[in-house]
């Protein structure tokens, strides 16, 4: 065997070990998908702000603590945090954000709203870069907010689902967060109203 394919050997197996030790290790659905390529996140070549944002997060430094839950959406790694007021239940998700800098709003927020199978009207200011867009989409396959949503405190911003499995994890929105449908709908089912929200 040639040094170069024991090289290749033992960095497959070793990849596919840290992955399998990794998916035993986190407690969760979508934790080991990176968020940049929907692709499984095996240790070594992954971009560093993914390895370190992504994986697992301790609420702590986030939130002064869980009441009503907590959401934390980290716009470097792309990736949504989720945490159950008694802290027994964590997620993480891929997720989707704004395309560019002046769409994006930070800082902390909460759901006043949850809606399963929204409709979807574009803003004032999304009618003006696209007037061709349609006034009103209803709830369905062609509904660019998915299959559920999740209404913020913030006139016009959102987490919700999307059809378009391609956007998660890009610079693809115009200032909503976007989860995977099957993503969005487990969110839903674990929150409430009043759950935080920190944008960061």
């Amino acid at each position: 065997m040639s040094t170069s394919s024991a090289f290749n050997r033992r960095a497959f197996l070793g990849s596919a070990a840290a992955l399998g030790a990794a998916t035993l290790a986190l407690p969760a659905l979508g934790q080991e998908i990176d968020p940049a390529t929907g692709a499984p996140v095996a240790t070594g070549p992954a971009p560093q702000h993914n390895i370190s944002s992504f994986r697992g997060q301790d609420w702590r430094p986030h939130f002064p603590n869980l009441t009503n839950g907590a959401i934390l959406c980290d716009l470097t790694s792309r990736a949504v945090h989720f945490w159950s007021e008694d802290g027994n239940t964590y997620r993480v998700y891929p997720s989707s954000i704004p395309v560019s800098e002046d769409l994006v709003r930070t800082g902390r927020t909460e759901i006043i709203r949850k809606v399963d199978g929204p409709s979807w009207a574009p803003t004032p200011a999304m009618r003006e870069r696209n007037p061709d867009w349609p006034e009103f989409v209803p709830p369905g396959p062609d509904n660019p907010m998915g299959t559920h949503a999740l209404w913020l405190t913030w006139q016009y911003y959102r987490i919700h689902g999307t059809h378009d499995t391609r956007k998660i994890g890009r610079r693809s929105s115009n200032g909503c967060i976007g989860l995977y449908n099957e993503h969005i709908a487990e969110l839903y089912n674990f929150t409430k109203l009043g759950t935080q929200v920190l944008v960061l």
